[in-house]
């Protein structure tokens, strides 16, 4: 199992530490640093800063938004971070969610998995370098009865292929997303819950593509806080600096009807939690919401603890079948976030999946 780590948004004060933690990642051996976007800084510009100033790590965007970009021009760009980083861009792609899509981008919310299947179809051609063109429910390249032709991609992209993600997160999402995809962008995940949350939907995809798992990269996104070897009272602590971020999630992410993360969480067999941790956050509680969030729930979907610890856990992952295991180092100075990335390495060498 490969290591990752996930620097999250730009701009929020701590831009020369993540820079830092992405050095620091990439002389570690880290497989693949990614960055995401909602509606602040964008992954495209940090990925290229990133990867000015590494050697090794792959850059991934964790998520490009599908509302944001036309799929040529998605093309466009991961061809050419794929040159100038010498080979080593990821793309992941999303729909993003309802209030994002329909607020920030004026695109309508409706059919996300027949946009992401088109969108698609419509990048690997154009990444391929053949004429682009297609004729589907929502885009149709060129345009008819005008003067638009059909266009190849003029860059050469370092590779042949470059690898292609999906932020997958409900069952039909994840099936197609092993159908198309060349992995998965996971978020919340339970190793105990993984096979029916997620990797059964997957499989199913990739079998009804003709294919098996084998190559298909399962990446799920995993806080990490490393704490002393104590017992119960200690992960307790560590779990509570988490509740805020599970709360912003299971609470109050996409709408009242349309939360991927709180039926996610149902799914993993926590009905009543859910209802009372969305009910509270969208009422303003957002104290409430947070103390109402089981302990097992943030336990479950984090990595917390000791080294030896971190290392079981870890060891239960590889078992679910995670292949690369992005980290998001938590910590309040950049010291204890390198530590949590130097502690990552540690456990998963101790568990034996290095």
């Amino acid at each position: 199992m490969k290591l990752g780590i996930n620097l999250g948004y730009w701009g929020l004060g701590m831009d020369t530490d993540n820079l830092a933690v992405a050095k620091e990642a990439d002389q570690l051996g880290y497989a693949v640093c990614w960055a995401a976007e909602a509606y602040g800084s964008d992954t495209v510009t940090v990925l290229s800063y990133v990867a000015a100033q590494t050697e090794r790590i792959d850059v991934g965007s964790a998520i490009m938004q599908i509302p944001a970009r036309q799929p040529t021009m998605t093309a466009m760009t991961a061809s050419t971070l794929d040159t100038l980083s010498g080979g080593r861009f990821r793309l992941g792609l999303g729909v993003s969610g309802p209030q994002v899509s329909e607020g920030w981008y004026g695109v309508k919310f409706d059919k996300p998995l027949a946009r992401t299947r088109e969108y698609v179809d419509i990048v690997r051609k154009a990444m391929s370098r053949e004429r682009v063109s297609y004729e589907g429910a929502h885009w149709t390249l060129p345009l008819p009865d005008g003067p638009g032709k059909s266009l190849k991609l003029t860059v050469h992209p370092k590779r042949e292929h470059i690898p292609l993600y999906i932020a997958a997160i409900g069952p039909k999402n994840l099936e197609q997303t092993g159908e198309i995809a060349d992995g998965a962008l996971l978020i919340f995940p339970s190793a105990e819950h993984l096979e029916d949350t997620a990797i059964s939907y997957l499989r199913a995809g990739r079998e009804k593509a003709g294919r098996t798992m084998e190559g298909f990269d399962v990446c799920p996104t995993v806080p990490i806080a490393v704490g002393p070897e104590g017992g119960d009272k200690d992960i307790s602590a560590l779990a509570d600096s988490f509740r805020p971020y599970t709360a912003l999630y299971v609470g109050g992410m996409g709408s009242a009807k349309q939360n991927f993360y709180n039926q996610l969480a149902q799914r993993m067999g926590y009905e009543k939690e859910a209802a009372e941790i969305q009910e509270k956050y969208l009422s303003g509680d957002k104290d409430g919401a947070a103390a109402a969030i089981p302990q097992k729930l943030i336990d479950s979907t984090t990595l917390l603890g000791s080294v030896d610890r971190i290392a079981d856990r870890m060891r239960e992952y590889a078992e679910a079948g995670v292949t690369t295991l992005t980290l998001s180092p938590a910590g309040f100075t950049l010291d204890e976030r390198l530590a949590s990335l130097r502690a990552g390495v540690e456990a998963v060498e101790r568990a034996g999946l290095a």
